[in-house]
Formats: C-alpha cells, structure tokens, sequence
C-alpha cells in the first residue's frame, strides 16, 4: 500500500477515536471538518492514480510480495517459434526448453506447444440451408393471417359504362400459438475452471446447431403439436408424383405441375445422394440435366433444369429400399412458410446448487405453419 495512504488512513482512525470520546470536551469541530476533507481529497486523488497504474499491467513494475507464478515456457511464443524451427528445419531447440541433459535430446524429441492442442475437433453437421429460406415475423402470440382464395377480376366496358362491384372474401385464417424450444449443456465445475478457452465456444457453438437443426427439421416434416408445423406434414396438400426410377422425365413432369404463378422463388430440396443421382443424366441433346457452379464465395451452386437446388438431410433419399409414398424431394417457394418467433433466442449460464454443475441454457419461443401450398410438388416412390 501507497506509505502516504497508510497515513492518511492511520490519521483518519485517529480522529475517530478523538470523536468517539465524550469525556474530551476541548475539540474543534471546524478544524477535524477542515482536515478530513483534505484527507477524503488527498485519499481519493492517491486511489485514483493507483487504480490507473494497475490499469496498465505489464508497462509497470510494481513490488509484490506474494509468491510469483511460474509461467509457463511451453506457451510462449519464443517456445512456439523454437518449436516450429525444430520440425521444420531441425535445428536444436534452445537449452531453456531442453529436458535435462542426462536424457539425450535426440531421444526426447520436443514437446508440442499447448497452444498448438487448444482446438476440439467434432463431426461436422450440415445445418443452415433452410431458416434462411422462410419468411421470418416477431409478433406476440396468437397472431392471425388471413386467406383469401378468390382474387377479383378485370373486365372490359364500353365507354361511359362502369362494372360490377365484387367482393374481397376470406376463406379462413392462419393462427400462430407459441412452442418453446429449449436446449441446456451442463458441465462439471471441474471441467469448467480446467478446460481450454476453446470449450466454452465449442460448447455455445454446439447449442447453436442444435437449435437451428431443430428448426430446420421442424419446417419440413414439424407435427404441429408443442412444435412448428412442417412443409410436408399435411400428406394431402401440394401436388405429389409417384417415381419408381429418377430420370429426365421426372423432372419435366414436377416442373409441368409447378403453376406458372410460383415460377420464380420455386426451389428444389432434396439430399446430396438424390442429386448425385440427377448429375450424370443428359438429355437427348447431351446436355447435362444437373450444374454444378462456383459461387463467388467458393461454394458450388446446385442447379436442376435452370432450378436452384438446396441440399438437406432432413428428407429421404431416393434408393431400392425407400418405402412406398416417402418424399424424397419437393419443389417450394418457402416465402410462402412463416416461422414467427416471438422470443429471440436468449442464452443463460447458471450452476446447480445441489451438483456444482455449470449449466449453459438456450431458449427461444417460435411458431411457423406453411401458409400457401400452391407452390408444393411433391416427389413420392412409387408403390410396387
């Protein structure tokens, strides 16, 4: 501590105990004011400038009687820098980062540098083709959407002559309930105060996928019941072509039931299996009925007939052994789907009083139904 700090804290506890003792009537209570407001002064100004100096870390030296930490060389950069030289060129690591020499270093080898083992490696998951697809409200719960069915129409008239009044009439509505999707990772107190700094990413990184996979899954195939109802769920909406074998044909009858009015938006979803299938086909020109093109960011854009196609895992894939009436692949604009989500995903980190555990939790609170199916063709695998 600062020796003019201590003082003026010693000075300070001097004054109390003058105060604090009733029998001492000669006090003057102007010139005890006067001075502790100097000292609160002089006290503040000396923690102020203390608190700027810790600020600065390493760019000043302080005096510290504990006991100093040990750092440790294998993760500095001077070791990682030695280190890549030893595999790279084969030049001797330095003394300070040898074992003892009672060893020989030409059986020792060099250790690795920690910072180099500071990654989890996982098995990747393909997630992220669909969400960006639907249309995407945040309005509360129970939010209704009209249908209408009947569109008014244009007529000619002679000159003066006016035409019939029509009426706009709704079919039905659309109402949006809300479904709370929830995923929660819990962790040992050990692991948490001894894990590498790349865990804890991995580990939000982690929820993340699971939530968007989730999603995903339900705007395709979701029940509707404690979760989002799917594109496909409703066996009787949307148009559906039985298949027994992919073929060029099969693409130009789905193209010829997509109504011309959802033309463009329209994509293909299918697996990347089912679209190997279409890649190698040509038609009677020779032409390849599939493309496969690099985007300007470096990803292959898939592409069936001058169609886009979005490749999924969340739909079967065409085989011998797919049953009769599974969708294996479907046309649709999913502008026409709407995931209505009224509480944005949140993440909260607490610990269990009873296990220690540190819980990391991710919640958020959704909705979505496919509002206009006009778009839907479906492709099925025919029965025997």
């Amino acid at each position: 501590m600062n020796k003019r700090l201590e003082e003026i804290l010693q000075r300070k506890e001097e004054i109390r105990s003058l105060l604090a003792d009733e029998t001492n009537k000669n006090i003057n209570f102007d010139e005890i004011e006067k001075e502790l407001r100097e000292l609160n002064e002089e006290e503040k100004e000396i923690r102020r400038r203390q608190t700027i100096i810790d600020g600065m870390g390493t760019m000043t030296t302080r005096t510290n009687t504990a006991k100093p930490v040990k750092a440790n060389i294998y993760d500095s950069e001077e070791y990682r820098q030695a280190f890549m030289n030893y595999v790279c060129r084969g030049e001797r690591l330095p003394k300070e980062f040898r074992s003892d020499e009672v060893t020989a270093t030409t059986d020792i080898g060099a250790l690795v540098p920690p910072v180099t083992l500071n990654k989890i490696i996982e098995k990747l998951e393909a997630y992220g083709m669909i969400l960006p697809l639907v249309t995407r409200t945040a309005y509360k719960t129970g939010m209704v959407i009209p249908t209408a069915s009947v569109k008014p129409t244009a007529t000619w008239v002679a000159e003066g002559a006016g035409s019939d009044k029509q009426k706009k009439a709704l079919s039905g509505t659309i109402t949006f309930g809300h479904f709370k999707l929830r995923c929660a990772v819990a962790v040992t107190l050990e692991t948490e105060n001894m894990a590498y700094s790349a865990f804890e990413t991995t580990l939000v990184k982690n929820i993340v996928e699971a939530m968007a996979k989730a999603l995903e899954m339900a705007i395709i195939s979701g029940t509707g019941s404690g979760q989002p109802t799917g594109i496909l769920t409703d066996n009787s909406k949307g148009a559906k072509l039985e298949v027994s074998a992919l073929d060029y044909q099969t693409l130009i009858n789905a193209e010829a039931e997509l109504p011309m009015e959802y033309e463009n938006g329209a994509v293909w979803v299918m697996t990347k299996k089912t679209f190997m299938q279409f890649a190698g086909m040509v038609d009677k020109n020779g032409q390849p009925i599939a493309r496969v093109n690099y985007g300007i960011g470096g990803k292959p854009e898939r592409i069936l007939l001058g169609r886009t196609v979005k490749l999924t895992n969340y739909i079967d894939t065409f085989n011998e052994s797919l049953g009769a009436g599974k969708v294996f692949a479907f046309l649709y604009n999913f502008v026409d789907y709407t995931l209505n989500t009224n509480f944005q995903i949140g993440i909260k980190t607490y610990e269990d009083n009873d296990t220690d555990d540190i819980i990391r939790k991710m919640i958020m609170v959704c909705d979505g139904k496919p509002i206009i199916y006009d778009s839907l063709v479906k492709l099925v695998k025919a029965g025997e």
